[in-house]
């Protein structure tokens, strides 16, 4: 269980760091797709910081945090710019995929073939 402290950081730094991929992202991943940065966890030292992105409109999720990737240093120093004052010390970035609006999809569509397949099933 996340502490309070953990909390608060992984807050602060979902804000700055959802505002620079608004600012910046565009000339990273393109305009053609949206990028949201769903939650962030601390590591109880709060040296690391997980962050979770949602990507919208491209199957190609991977290759967008792959893009992130090899953009860390300018988006780190970018985060520190932003933050420098609020944190003695900027955490680590390890970027992960949020699948979970895939996955509520995925789950939808299946109960639905479900609800279809029983009301077939009934009629015959």
């Amino acid at each position: 269980m996340e502490s309070k402290r953990q909390k608060q950081v992984g807050e602060l730094l979902r804000r700055y760091f959802s505002m620079i991929l608004t600012e910046e992202g565009s000339n990273i991943y393109g305009r053609d797709k949206l990028v949201t940065v769903a939650n962030i966890r601390m590591t109880p030292d709060l040296l690391i910081a997980n962050i979770f992105i949602s990507i919208y409109g491209t199957e190609l999720k991977q290759e967008v945090i792959l893009e992130i990737e090899d953009n860390y240093q300018r988006l780190h120093q970018a985060l520190i710019k932003k933050v420098g004052k609020q944190m003695r010390r900027m955490p680590e970035l390890h970027f992960h995929l949020d699948d979970t609006v895939d996955e509520m999809y995925r789950v939808s569509e299946l109960l639905n073939r479900i609800e279809i397949e029983d009301k077939q099933n009934k009629a015959v």
